[in-house]
């Protein structure tokens, strides 16, 4: 069945407006508003939200309370939105890599062996004190349960340090970060995730993964699972540096 082509013209009329894409993705996130609470979140007058309003028919819907509501269509609209949004970002990121370079293989090396060292010396001085009362009280000494807890406390330290700034104490030092592909906030989930790959799944399969998808953005496989990077602000600093003017 052949697509109605002035059909498809509207809907993609209606989604070039940033503040109707707006619209429909704060329906989405709640469910439904009343035209003041459009007018609040969108930070808009009354004459411009209702002319974004009519130009949004079919896509959205009122209640029986006079709330508005995405439709079937405007659903499937919204998934359209997310998915531009996806390819824009992406190719934000392939745009600026004359100006955001990814961290180099040997500088992110110095960094997760200064995690690991710091990590190290806090969970072994840990460690000691816990066998020591062990030995006091009889217990058992486990080699194995101390190379779990270093494993998951070291998981835990990337994890909630990366998620909270994009970087570890290593990172911070060499003046390394990570960054989502999609430009948003990075947050624990996706810290999580990039590096599971690399403490808990063996780090040498995640680096040839990684290194199999020739992409200079990933040196791990995680960290496209993830959606993330990892880049040096060192280099995007000195990019972004005007050249001198050279003297007359």
């Amino acid at each position: 069945m052949a697509a109605d082509q002035e059909s498809v013209t509207r809907i993609l009329s209606s989604l070039s407006n940033a503040t109707r894409r707006e619209i429909l993705l704060t329906l989405n996130e709640k469910s439904e508003c009343s035209f003041t609470d459009l007018m609040n979140a969108l930070s808009i007058d009354t004459g411009k939200l209702s002319f974004h309003i009519r130009n949004l028919t079919g896509l959205i819907e009122q209640t029986p309370s006079g709330k508005y509501r995405l439709s079937k269509m405007g659903e499937n609209a919204l998934r359209l939105v997310v998915d531009l949004q996806s390819w824009a970002s992406e190719l934000a990121i392939q745009d600026r890599d004359t100006s955001i370079l990814a961290a180099r293989t040997r500088k992110r090396a110095y960094a997760f062996l200064i995690d690991s060292g710091v990590v190290l010396a806090v969970f072994t001085a840990a460690s000691l004190i816990a066998n020591v009362f062990s030995f006091i009280t009889g217990g058992e000494f486990r080699p194995d349960i101390n190379v779990i807890l270093f494993v998951l406390v070291f998981w835990i330290y990337s994890t909630l340090l990366e998620g909270f700034s994009g970087q570890s104490l290593g990172k911070r030092l060499l003046g390394l970060t990570v960054v989502r592909l999609d430009g948003k906030k990075m947050f624990y989930d996706h810290a999580a995730v990039r590096n599971f790959g690399k403490i808990f799944v063996i780090l040498p399969f995640d680096l040839l993964a990684g290194r199999r998808l020739n992409d200079k953005r990933y040196i791990r496989y995680f960290d496209k699972f993830a959606g993330t990077t990892v880049i040096d602000l060192k280099l995007e600093h000195s990019q972004e540096s005007p050249t001198p003017a050279e003297p007359p």
